[in-house]
C-alpha cells in the first residue's frame, strides 16, 4: 500500500519501531514522561474510534484549540484516520474569534486544553450549533461543569476502545481509505488585510514536500531530537512538529509550560530547532541586556570576543577561507565565550536552525552566526509552505537562499514574487474567488516584493501593499527599517510611517519594558507604569541614539526623522497585531491617526488617554502626554 497520508505512515512507524524507540515526551510535574510509537499509534486509534461512534464522519472537521501537548498532535491524526480534517486555532484567541473559525469551518466537534478554553466554546455555544461535543484534555477546574456538550478526551478514549472492539477492523478500513488528496488540516492566514482566510492542506502536501524538505536540509532518517513550542495552528508547526516528526521520523518533546520553553530547550537540547523572526529578536535582546548587566570582566572579555565571531561569521557570509590567525583568534573566542554563551541559550547541540513568520535584520542573523549558530531564515507561506531555503554551508544574513527544488519562482513587471508549486495547496475554503485571484497566468502571486541576486538567492523585501511613496515620489520598505531597529535591545516594536502625503518617515516605538525597566533601575531613573517609563527624558534620549544608529545605515529619504514612544505595547487582543505577531499596519495607522497627525505637526507634545489597571484589578484611565521627538543624521 502507498503510504501517501499521514495515519498510514504513523501506522508503518508503530509496526516498525513499537515500544522500541520513543516518539514523543513530555514534561509533566518536573518529569518527563515518555510515549513510544505504539503509544501514539493506539491513542490516536481510539480517540478516532470514539469520534467516529460521536457522530464524526467522512469529510468534517475538528476545531483543535490549545498549547503545544501530546494531545493536539493525537487528535489531529485521529481526525485525519477518519478522513476529516483539523482545524487549528491560536490560544490566545479571544471568543469571537473562536467563533469566526469554528463556524466558518463548519467544525463539527472542538477538542480544546483547559477550562480557559473551554469557556470561550461555552460562551459562543449557541453560535456555533453544528459543534456536537466540546472535548477537554485537561480537567483541572472543570470538576463542577455540567453542560452535556462537554466530555473528557479519556472518556472518547474509553468510548473508541469499546467501539474498536465491537468493530476491530473498521479503524484500518479508514486509513486504508485515505488518500494523499485529501484535506488533512485548515491553516488559516495571518488575516494581515482582512479576515483570516482558511487555507486548505492536504495529506500530499504534508507528506511529499514536508518529506523533500527534509531531505534537502539532512533531518531526514537522523533520529533528531525537537521541542515542539510553535502553535501547531501555524504551518511551519504542522511542517515540522506533526508532519515531520513522523515522517523523519523525530523524536517531540513538549514543555511543561509555555514560560518554561528557553529552559526546557536547555534541558533537551534539540538538534533541530524553530524560532519565529520575534522570538530571535527577544532572545538577542535578552542576551544583550544579561551582558549589560554584566561584571565589568565579562564585559570586557565579550567585547574582544564579538568581534571576532563576526569577522569569521562574514568570511563564511562570504564564502571566503578564513586565514590561520584568524581561525587561532575564533577558537579562543568560542572555548572563552560563545561556548558557554551557547549552553546559557539553550542551543549548544543544535544542528539545524530555521526561522520564518516575518522578516529578520540581517544583523541578528550575523550575530548568531559568529556565536556558531547558523539560523535558516526561509521564504514561505501558509498556502505555498517553504518557496526558498538558504543552503547548508551557504547561509547570508540579508537572502532566503535559492528556490527549493520543487518550487519555480519569477518576478512580475512590478517586482512581485510569483511561483509554481509541484505541492500547492488546495485553494481556500469556501472562498473559490479569492483562490482565483492569487493565480496569474498558472502563476501564485505571493504579495510580496523582492528580488532575486545574481547568485539566484531569494531577497525579500516587503508585501507589495506596504510599500510606501512619500511626497517626493522615492519609494521605501517600512519593514527593512522596522526588523533593523527591532535589533535594539530597548525596542520592542516599531511601526515605519510614510505617504504620498507626507515629506519624511516617522515612527511609533514600543519600548521593550524589561530591558529598559533594567536601564532606568542602572540610572535611577524612578518610574511607575510602562506609560511613564516610556516619557521619561532619558528613555527617549536612548531611544533616539538607537534609531539615530540605525539612520545612517538607510538611504537618506528613508531615515527616520521624529518618532514617539508609544504609551503601551501593540497588542493581539486589540487586534493591533496577528496572533502570530505581525502588525496589522492598516489598523494600527487608522488607530493612531491624530498621534500620526502630530508627528508631521509642530507641537512638542500630544495628548492621549491611556487605560490602566491598578493592583487590585480596577481598570481607569488616564491622560498623558506623549512626547514627539526629532532625530539627528
Amino acid at each position: 500500500m502507498t503510504l501517501d497520508t499521514l495515519p498510514k505512515i504513523l501506522r508503518e512507524n508503530s509496526r516498525k519501531y513499537g515500544d522500541r524507540l520513543v516518539a514523543m515526551r513530555e514534561k509533566d510535574r518536573g518529569i518527563w514522561k515518555e510515549f513510544t510509537w505504539k503509544d501514539y499509534f493506539l491513542t490516536v486509534k481510539y480517540f478516532c474510534m470514539g469520534l467516529v461512534r460521536l457522530g464524526l464522519e467522512r469529510g468534517d472537521k475538528v476545531s483543535i484549540l490549545g498549547e503545544n501537548k501530546p494531545e493536539w498532535f493525537w487528535a489531529e491524526l485521529a481526525v485525519q484516520s477518519a478522513g476529516g480534517a483539523a482545524v487549528g486555532i491560536f490560544t490566545d484567541c479571544l471568543p469571537q474569534e473562536v467563533k469566526y473559525y469554528a463556524e466558518h469551518s463548519d467544525s463539527v466537534f472542538a477538542v480544546v486544553h483547559d477550562q480557559e478554553q473551554v469557556d470561550k466554546f461555552l460562551e459562543i455555544k449557541k453560535d456555533v450549533p453544528k459543534i456536537k461535543k466540546v472535548i477537554y484534555w485537561d480537567p483541572k477546574g472543570l470538576w463542577s461543569y455540567t453542560d452535556p456538550v462537554l466530555l473528557s478526551f479519556d472518556e472518547v478514549v474509553d468510548l473508541g476502545k469499546a467501539h474498536d472492539r465491537e468493530q476491530p477492523e473498521r479503524f484500518d478500513k479508514m486509513v486504508d481509505l485515505g488518500q494523499g488528496d485529501e484535506i488533512a488540516v485548515f491553516c488559516y492566514t495571518s488575516g494581515t488585510t482582512g479576515l483570516p482566510k482558511g487555507g486548505m492542506l492536504s495529506q500530499r502536501w504534508l507528506v511529499d514536500s514536508v518529506r523533500e524538505w527534509a531531505q534537502l536540509d539532512g533531518w531526514f532518517d537522523k533520529g533528531y531530537e525537537y521541542l515542539s513550542f510553535i502553535p501547531p495552528a501555524w504551518i511551519t508547526e504542522q511542517g515540522i512538529g506533526i508532519a515531520g516528526a513522523i515522517l523523519a521520523p523525530m523524536v517531540v518533546n513538549f514543555p511543561e509550560e509555555p514560560e518554561t520553553v528557553q529552559e526546557n530547550i536547555r534541558e533537551i537540547g534539540p538538534d533541530i530547532l524553530f524560532f519565529g523572526a520575534r522570538l530571535w529578536e527577544n532572545l538577542n535582546r535578552m542576551v544583550q541586556a544579561k551582558m549589560i548587566d554584566s561584571t565589568c570582566l565579562r564585559r570586557l572579555i565579550y567585547r574582544m570576543a564579538l568581534p571576532v565571531g563576526l569577522r569569521m561569521a562574514d568570511m563564511k557570509s562570504a564564502r571566503k577561507s578564513p586565514g590561520l590567525t584568524l581561525r587561532i583568534l575564533y577558537f579562543l573566542a568560542y572555548q572563552a565565550v560563545f561556548r558557554q554563551l551557547r549552553d546559557r541559550i539553550g542551543l549548544s547541540g543544535v544542528q539545524t536552525v530555521y526561522s520564518a513568520g516575518g522578516a529578520i535584520s540581517p544583523d541578528i542573523i550575523r550575530y548568531f552566526k559568529g556565536l556558531g549558530i547558523d539560523i535558516r531564515l526561509f521564504y514561505g507561506s501558509t498556502e505555498q509552505g517553504v518557496m526558498s531555503m538558504p543552503r547548508q554551508g551557504d547561509i547570508r544574513p540579508d537572502t532566503s537562499g535559492p528556490p527549493v527544488p520543487w518550487v519555480e519562482v519569477q518576478l512580475s513587471d512590478d517586482g512581485e514574487i510569483l511561483i509554481r508549486n509541484k505541492y500547492p495547496y488546495s485553494g481556500y475554503y469556501k472562498n473559490p474567488e479569492a483562490t482565483e485571484e492569487k493565480m496569474i497566468d498558472g502563476w501564485y502571486a505571493t504579495g510580496d516584493f523582492g528580488h532575486l541576486n545574481e547568485d539566484g538567492h531569494l531577497i525579500v523585501i516587503d508585501r507589495m501593499d506596504d510599500l510606501k511613496e512619500l511626497a517626493g515620489g522615492k519609494k521605501f520598505s517600512p519593514q527593512y527599517t522596522e526588523v533593523r531597529l527591532r535589533f535594539s535591545p530597548y525596542i520592542k516594536d516599531a511601526l515605519i510611517i510614510g505617504g504620498q502625503d507626507k515629506d519624511y518617515v516617522t515612527a511609533l516605538i514600543n519600548i521593550d519594558l524589561d530591558n529598559v525597566g533594567r536601564f532606568a533601575e542602572a540610572h535611577h531613573i524612578a518610574y511607575t507604569t510602562f506609560t511613564d517609563l516610556s516619557q521619561k527624558r532619558e528613555v527617549i534620549d536612548l531611544i533616539r541614539k538607537e534609531i539615530e544608529t540605525v539612520n545612517h545605515t538607510l538611504p537618506e529619504w528613508t531615515r527616520v526623522r521624529r518618532f514617539v514612544n508609544l504609551h503601551k505595547e501593540f497588542d493581539a487582543d486589540e487586534d493591533e497585531l496577528t496572533r502570530t505577531r505581525k502588525l496589522r499596519r492598516t489598523f494600527v495607522e487608522e488607530r493612531y491617526k491624530e498621534l500620526i497627525g502630530a508627528l508631521y505637526g509642530d507641537q512638542p507634545e500630544f495628548k492621549v488617554e491611556a487605560s490602566v489597571t491598578y493592583r487590585d484589578g480596577r481598570k481607569g484611565t488616564i491622560e498623558t502626554a506623549i512626547q514627539v521627538t526629532r532625530t539627528e543624521g
